[in-house]
């Protein structure tokens, strides 16, 4: 930086630092909301080339950093998210001067007319949003093989661990913009996975909510009975904290009357014993096939320091509906009625109103659009979009029932457990049909330095208890450790 005395700053402590570090600095004068904006489009500027984790930086972040500096000298701060910058995925609405395009080249134009619930949210807490992130196109309901973290608009964002690890997805540049530093933290979205994937790949934490804690009002659907926003950061207070901020009944999105926890204070539940008298459910036929050897050697040493921690720890839980044949057809048949829902807010003059005219658009760039096909969509505009077929309805219910009461209820039930624990996103798609949430906290690294992270999941609304869980494990392990860019 040409600025010597934020050039100090930036290589002496932003690196890693939490948003109540960042908050008590700006607080005693040592540094302001525009010059952390500054830093960290710096940061951007120096490693972010090859990465490609940013797809838009917001035009007026510095400005909004400068008027809430202002307001911090004159009225006094909105609480902990006052003056803090924040990415968000390229799914979310914000009706500023940047695009929301869900990294694809048919919404690249596309300006949403006001913010989504979410971002109003952030931005009334005092929030700075410095930009947009990459991500898998159409948060990878596009095409059978594309790469986590490809979109036709942002191209392939890449782990900054090191560039032969995958980024995970789909919300892979939301994970990796916060392990380099590149904001105090982002918002991704989760349909199944696309939260706990990158967060575990880019040793960061992802909270996956309850369907129903955060609102879906201007966010870029798949699923209606699936999808939700969620926080990544790098450490559990942070994400705490911004779940906490994000939360509302919002009059848009019917699921929200159903929060059950909109007076509780998740900062109250970071507790470093949190673990002791826990009863956790070790659920390794849902993830150990899929680990390599090294990375078993890593969760193996994480199910071991749950009893170090106080934990009681049952052995090889197995969820009863596990070896169902589970399909994606809710999802199919869901996104092309949602997508149309969406896509009828748009401008008309970009031209894309519907999944067909998405489907017509890429069709007529051919490979600079199609580089791994569209598929997918393609399925999914073959339904009716009206929902009312009988495999969509009988499907419906099929998940419902083995995902929740023949599958996660039932389990922990019978074990009377706290949380269930796998790896990373493997073992995501039962709670993510039940609409059930997930956290994902940095468990180590492989001996070639690829980052495993463990994944607490618990019923419907016990966000609470997963907090205490995840934050004891990360205060009891410290495993968290910036990438070398």
């Amino acid at each position: 930086m040409e600025n010597p005395a934020l050039d100090r700053l930036k290589n002496g402590w932003i690196l890693d630092i939490s948003i109540e570090e960042l908050q008590y600095k700006m607080q005693s004068g040592e540094v302001s909301s525009k010059d952390l904006v500054l830093m960290y489009l710096d940061r951007i500027a120096e490693f972010d080339q090859e990465l490609k984790s940013i797809i838009e930086i917001n035009p007026d972040a510095l400005y909004s950093a400068a008027a809430l500096d202002f307001e911090r000298r004159t009225k006094g701060s909105r609480g902990p998210l006052h003056g803090i910058p924040l990415l968000l995925k390229d799914n979310i609405d914000t009706g500023d001067k940047m695009h929301t395009s869900a990294g694809s080249l048919a919404l690249a134009e596309s300006y949403a007319k006001e913010d989504a619930f979410v971002v109003k949210k952030l931005r009334k807490a005092g929030a700075v949003i410095l930009g947009k992130t990459n991500m898998t196109e159409w948060a990878n309901f596009m095409a059978e093989n594309m790469p986590s973290g490809y979109s036709s608009r942002g191209g392939q964002v890449l782990n900054p661990y090191g560039v032969e690890f995958e980024a995970g997805g789909s919300s892979s540049g939301s994970a990796v913009a916060v392990a380099a530093n590149f904001a105090a933290a982002s918002i991704g979205t989760e349909t199944s996975g696309s939260i706990l994937s990158p967060a575990n790949q880019n040793a960061v934490v992802g909270i996956k909510p309850t369907v129903g804690l955060i609102s879906r009002t201007g966010i870029i659907p798949i699923s209606h009975t699936q999808d939700t926003a969620g926080p990544i950061a790098r450490t559990v207070a942070d994400a705490a904290l911004i779940l906490g901020a994000m939360q509302g009944v919002d009059e848009k999105d019917p699921v929200t009357s159903s929060n059950e926890l909109l007076e509780i204070d998740f900062m109250e539940h970071l507790k470093a014993d949190g673990l002791k008298g826990k009863r956790i459910g070790i659920a390794r036929s849902l993830f150990m096939k899929h680990l390599s050897e090294s990375q078993r050697q890593v969760m193996e040493g994480a199910v071991k320091r749950l009893s170090e921690l106080g934990a009681e720890v049952v052995e090889d839980v197995r969820i009863p509906s596990a070896n169902k044949e589970w399909k994606s057809k809710v999802l199919l048949y869901e996104f092309k009625s949602g997508v149309n829902a969406y896509l009828r807010t748009t401008d008309p003059e970009i031209g894309i109103r519907s999944l067909s005219d998405v489907i017509s658009f890429n069709e007529r760039l051919g490979e600079q659009t199609l580089k791994y096909g569209q598929k997918v969509l393609i399925d999914s505009q073959d339904t009716s979009g009206n929902l009312t077929e009988a495999e969509y309805l009988k499907c419906l219910e099929k998940d419902q029932y083995f995902s929740r009461e023949h599958g996660i209820d039932s389990v922990m039930e019978e074990h009377q457990l706290d949380a269930i624990v796998s790896s990373s996103h493997f073992g995501s798609g039962i709670p993510a049909k039940a609409g059930y949430p997930s956290i994902n906290v940095p468990a180590g690294f492989t001996g070639d330095g690829e980052p495993v992270g463990i994944t607490f999941t618990g019923k419907a609304f016990s966000e609470p208890v997963l907090i205490e869980l995840a934050y004891a494990f990360e205060q009891g392990t410290r495993h968290r450790k910036p990438p070398l860019l």
